[in-house]
């Protein structure tokens, strides 16, 4: 009776795996229908930028700025009170280009479960199409197509619980670091002639970028999703229409983008006057939330609250 017995057991052993197995996939494929059905992550977006540190310099130059991406990274810049990019150097060819993008799996099948990775436009002309991740190596914000990025850090990309700030591998933890190390003018680098000075990076391993940041100057930066109104998209639509069609980069179209007058009603849903009033109100609730949130924390721990992570600032 041994043998039947061990090849029952066997049975078993092997069926559970395979249940478990086959719970998960049903479980993932439920969520990538959702993320699918979830249109507003295919809105475009710029990037705002933040900075709250007690520094007269990150006043100055990083908070009320905005992202543009340059020479294959991602740079902060003032902005205007139009919120276009001002270029550091006047007369800067071609413009700075802002970051313009939106939330899309990213096309990758030995990842699993997939990630949701986040595309920016680089160009209006031609109209093309980069992945934005981070360096595996420097943490350092970069963009390139799908075979230039694969080997690095392409998400999980997200949004924060009120869908306004952006958040990578679930949490805010960008820096600007000062790519000129402190001194007055870069001439010996492409951005340095044109005044980019503040590079964009990931805290990834939690820990301020200790041994990554080489002792330069660097502020942690919030950054804001700041929606595209459906007249900046349809000029953008039809200006890409105007040109000749751009063959796709990293298997992604360069005119991908749900059309405009399917999404007009969407808008005015979601960011009609009645739809601000409702997100004023849930955002209220968010940060009452929060506020009790922080209250349990520094009761429970006796502790100071100071965010979803708290990097040490020592090199």
């Amino acid at each position: 009776m041994a043998l039947p017995l061990g090849i029952f057991l066997g049975g078993c052993v092997i069926a559970i795996p395979v249940v478990t197995g086959v719970a998960q996939g049903v479980e993932h494929q439920k969520k990538q229908n959702e993320e699918a059905a979830n249109e507003s992550r295919m809105w475009k977006f710029n990037c705002l930028v933040s900075c709250d540190a007690d520094d007269e310099i990150a006043d100055e130059e990083l908070n009320n700025a905005i992202l543009v991406v340059r020479h294959d990274k991602v740079w902060v810049v003032p902005r205007d009170e139009e919120n276009k990019p001002v270029p550091p150097v006047e007369g800067t060819e071609p413009p700075l280009h802002p970051f313009a993008g939106f939330y899309i799996q990213y096309p990758d099948e030995s990842r699993f479960p997939p990630e949701r990775g986040l595309v920016t436009t680089i160009s209006d002309d031609p109209p093309m199409l980069n992945w934005l991740y981070c360096d595996k190596n420097t943490f350092e914000l970069k963009y390139n197509n799908r075979t230039g990025s694969m080997e690095h850090h392409v998400g999980v990309w997200d949004w924060t619980e009120d869908e306004t700030r952006l958040n990578f591998d679930g949490w805010e933890g960008f820096i600007a670091i000062d790519e000129w190390n402190g001194a007055d003018e870069d001439p010996s680098t492409p951005w340095g002639k044109e005044g980019l000075r503040w590079a964009v990076y990931f805290d990834k391993d939690d820990n301020g970028l200790a041994g990554r940041h080489k002792n330069r100057d660097r502020f942690e930066i919030t950054l804001t999703r700041r929606i595209q109104s459906a007249e900046e998209q349809l000029k953008q639509n039809e200006a890409a229409e105007k040109k000749m069609q751009v063959k796709s980069r990293g298997g992604l179209s360069t005119q991908f983008s749900a059309p405009t007058k399917e999404r007009d009603k969407e808008w005015e849903k979601k960011y009609g006057e009645e739809a601000k009033k409702k997100l004023e109100k849930e955002r209220q609730e968010a940060r009452e939330k929060l506020e009790r949130q922080k209250r349990a924390e520094e009761e429970k721990e006796g502790t100071i609250w100071q965010g979803s992570r708290n990097a040490p600032k020592e090199g």
